[in-house]
């Protein structure tokens, strides 16, 4: 089996690629679990080598999801390639940049979309089966005068932000899709993931993960957003591990709704504070302050986010729920924080 993840060198990418690896297998057409053979990764750049496995081929190609020719290239449409079988649409610009640069926003997230919608309905007609493709989408979706006290799959969707609109408009083109019968979509309307390594992006909940992640390296962290700001928030092992499950449910237990929103925690900067107190004492960590920096441009993008979500559809299905917060800080430890 061959598959193909799209923004496979970014952070969500690798760690799928990761998990993928010591998993083995992945349902196929067959209906039963098959043996992975290659995992394709698809990224603009990449700045690792690339993983290594006893049996499963790890392939790394540069390229600009814009380009049709690319995409339909990477998913095996292009002799004397294989076509893979299932597809994870990672690959996006984030919601700072989508708000600067409108046009490029249009040209990745949405024509990029588009390219790889297409690229599935092609593998459909060429092999007669339906690949299997997941949707990483946002709660940005959520935004305005439709934002409610809880916010389910049954919210009308009026995002207001560029980032927000073309995840939305993507939701509804794998939904006619797979209506269609063009490909067997699926939908992850993902909370702000955390905590993320590294340097903090242009994502406008950058501050989610930078009030946990430098705070535990010992670093200052600039606060954007009020201190009883709520923000749904769930942890990238989740994240890894909903992909993966909504991958594997049979397409008899799907809606006509192929959007999932995921279980998550709602989470304030001063929660968030709290916990790294107790984290910290355990561990002996000496945590660096978070301080106050107000930016009207990044709380008024908050302030039109969702604060609590519904994602009782999710969990019907078999998807997990974040474990408590302070979990989700010692999985970060774990795996990118400092020595304890």
């Amino acid at each position: 089996m061959r598959i193909l993840i799209t923004g496979g060198g970014g952070f969500l990418g690798s760690q799928l690629c990761q998990n993928l690896l010591r998993r083995g297998t992945l349902t196929g057409s067959s209906g039963a679990p098959e043996p992975l053979r290659e995992i394709v990764l698809l990224d603009a750049a990449f700045h690792r080598p690339a993983l290594t496995h006893p049996t499963i081929r790890v392939t790394q190609l540069a390229g600009d999801i814009s380009d049709r020719a690319t995409v339909f290239a990477a998913a095996g449409l292009s002799a004397p390639a294989t076509p893979v079988s299932s597809i994870f649409h990672l690959a996006s610009m984030v919601s700072g940049e989508c708000e600067q640069r409108f046009d490029d926003a249009l040209r990745v997230n949405l024509d990029g979309g588009r390219h790889v919608f297409e690229a599935a309905r092609a593998l459909t007609a060429a092999t007669g089966l339906r690949p299997r493709v997941v949707f990483a989408s946002s709660i940005a979706c959520y935004s305005g005068e439709s934002v409610s006290p809880v916010n389910s799959d049954t919210t009308k969707l009026t995002p207001r932000t560029t980032y927000g609109m073309t995840k939305a408009i993507c939701e509804l083109l794998l939904n006619d899709h797979s209506r269609k019968g063009h490909f067997d979509g699926r939908t992850a309307r993902l909370p702000t993931v955390i905590i993320r390594p590294g340097q903090p992006n242009a994502a406008a909940s950058s501050w989610a993960s930078g009030m946990f992640r430098e705070p535990l390296h010992g670093q200052p962290c600039a606060l954007p957003v009020r201190r009883d700001q709520g923000h749904p928030m769930t942890g990238y092992r989740t994240v890894i591990d909903s992909f993966i499950a909504l991958h594997e449910v049979p397409a008899s237990a799907l809606g006509d709704d192929r959007a999932y929103v995921l279980p998550a925690h709602t989470v304030t900067p001063a929660l968030a504070e709290s916990t790294l107190r107790a984290v910290a004492s355990t561990h002996h960590l000496a945590l660096g302050p978070i301080v106050d920096a107000p930016d009207a441009r990044i709380q008024g993008i908050v302030s039109n986010w969702p604060v609590v979500i519904d994602a009782s559809r999710a969990l019907a299905l078999g998807l997990p729920s974040p474990p408590p917060l302070h979990t989700l800080v010692e999985h970060f430890l774990e795996d990118f924080g400092p020595p304890r």
